[in-house]
């Protein structure tokens, strides 16, 4: 069994995708990345890659180079590689369901409807892995939800999106070193940005 914790982000490749909801995992870890002096410099198992230590604790941080759609294909080769159990894996995504500023850590459980994680599910064989699921809210009026996805960000949201990141980080360091906060059911936060 290896040491190593692996923090993955969900997104699309490319810079047509880097700013769109959708992409708010890849975001995520990027924005981790950067605060940690972390580089994505090499390519793994379908993955672009960075490897180092957050407190004392030995992570990988991955973004899948597949679709959202088959994420799976980059997850459990990593995972199986490196000898990772499930429960050291930590995967970051957008949901529909959750207002954007809203962030919800899970233990496991099912996809909710997010193909990336369903994917992730299927290459596994289990639902039993953390994850945390940062909001974007719902498309507004009638628009398609597909299309909502992969549009970016508006300028009024990028001071909530900032807060949300910031936020994400905290947690992901959080759930490094074992917080027990992070293993009671529903457990949920919500930024305040300041006006």
């Amino acid at each position: 069994m290896s040491d190593f914790s692996l923090i993955v982000g969900l997104g699309n490749m490319g810079p047509r995708y880097a700013g769109n909801r959708h992409n708010i995992g890849f975001q995520a870890i990027d924005a981790l990345a950067q605060a940690q002096g972390l580089t994505f410099s090499r390519s793994e198992q379908h993955a672009l890659v960075a490897h180092g230590n957050l407190g004392n604790q030995r992570v990988i941080l991955a973004k899948p180079q597949t679709w959202m759609n088959e994420s799976g294909k980059a997850v459990a080769p990593l995972l199986s590689f490196y000898k990772i159990p499930p429960e050291r894996l930590l995967v970051l995504y957008d949901d529909l369901d959750i207002p954007l500023g809203t962030l919800r850590f899970r233990q496991d459980g099912s996809s909710g409807g997010h193909h990336g994680v369903q994917s992730i599910i299927q290459h596994l064989g289990t639902q039993q892995f953390p994850r945390l699921r940062l909001g974007i809210g719902r498309p507004p009026g009638r628009m398609d939800p597909a299309a909502y996805v992969l549009q970016d960000f508006d300028s009024a949201e990028l001071p909530t999106l900032t807060a949300v990141l910031r936020q994400a980080q905290q947690l992901i360091l959080d759930w490094l070193a074992g917080a027990p906060d992070l293993t009671r059911p529903g457990m949920t936060w919500r930024v305040e940005v300041e006006k």
